[in-house]
C-alpha cells in the first residue's frame, strides 16, 4: 500500500467565508449574443487582504462559484493563453 501525498489546502479559511454580495461580475460580449450564456469573473477581497478571483456560470447565478487564488488565477489565464483548454477539433 503506497501513501498518499500530504494536501495543501491554502483557501481552507477562505471556504464558504468570501463575501460574494458585493461581487461586481464581469462577462466578456465578445462574439456572443446578450442573453446567451456567459462565463463571469469578480475580484473579491477577503478579510486576509487577498483578493481572490471567482467564477461562475451566468445561467446560473446562484449556483456553483469556483474560486482561484492569485496563482491559481495566472496558472489558468497562462494556460488559456496557451491553448491547454481548446477544443480538439
Amino acid at each position: 500500500m503506497s501513501e498518499s501525498a500530504p494536501i495543501y489546502d491554502d483557501k481552507a479559511h477562505v471556504r464558504g467565508n468570501l463575501d460574494l454580495s458585493a461581487a461586481q461580475w464581469l462577462r466578456s460580449d465578445e462574439g456572443a449574443e446578450q442573453e446567451a450564456e456567459h462565463v463571469e469573473i469578480a475580484f473579491v477581497e477577503h478579510t486576509d487582504g487577498v483578493t481572490y478571483t471567482a467564477m461562475r456560470n451566468s445561467a446560473e447565478p446562484d449556483g456553483t462559484v469556483l474560486v482561484f487564488t492569485p496563482a491559481e488565477w495566472e496558472a489558468f489565464i497562462l494556460g488559456v493563453k496557451d491553448g491547454e483548454f481548446d477544443e480538439p477539433w
